[in-house]
């Protein structure tokens, strides 16, 4: 597996824009400086887009979630972000095709969503522009970000236009306009490739 070139890009505007922090365990990247996030959160809402913290997490810990050391299937999957403040994981996976898809790990005791977040990874980016609180919710994914209207997530307009200009693409409205299956680890089945992937195993 490999780090595909949007995401290096990613990675290199978070170090020019000073969006990062230096751990003793390694370099925690964010969208949005956490300290203007911090000071501006309030009961109704709060700046910065999609929270989300980028981290190289490799697979070392995959143990825990699958409940095995299994090489042929943790050696598949290499972790890159937390998604979600219960522990969700994004992370890279090598499909059977031998295709690297992005794909979303739900912690179980939190989000429960399971599935390819996307083939080509400016599509990934464009589903953080769209601005929701945290992708870990792939439920929320059929309606546009503050849809509840009870918390309100500002857009992060300097990430959203960094990622039009620079891939020349468009941010779409909802989450269902890239990715086909956001569904729950829980359901009865699912037609995501993942998803398939990992009941298999876990049977």
């Amino acid at each position: 597996m490999s780090v595909p070139e949007p995401l290096e890009l990613l990675f290199k505007w978070i170090e020019t824009k000073g969006y990062f922090i230096d751990k003793s365990a390694g370099r925690l990247g964010f969208l949005f400086p956490e300290d203007e996030m911090k000071a501006g959160w309030t009961e109704s809402g709060r700046p910065g887009g999609t929270d989300i913290t980028f981290a190289p997490e490799g697979n070392v810990n995959l143990r825990y979630w699958f409940r095995t050391e299994d090489p042929e299937i943790i050696e598949r999957l290499c972790v890159f972000a937390k998604t979600g403040g219960d522990g969700s994981m994004a992370a890279f996976w090598l499909a059977d095709d031998g295709s690297q898809k992005i794909v979303h790990l739900g912690s179980g005791s939190g989000s429960t969503t399971l599935c390819v977040l996307a083939d080509d990874p400016v599509d990934f980016l464009r589903l953080l522009a769209i601005g929701y609180d945290e992708i870990c919710w792939g439920d929320a994914y059929s309606e546009p970000p503050n849809a509840g209207g009870e918390f309100i997530v500002s857009p992060n307009m300097p990430y959203t236009a960094w990622v039009e200009r620079t891939f020349q693409v468009t941010t779409p409205d909802r989450g269902t306009d890239l990715v086909k299956w956001p569904l729950s680890m829980d359901a009865q089945s699912s037609p995501d490739p993942f998803w398939r992937w990992v009941n298999s195993r876990l049977v």
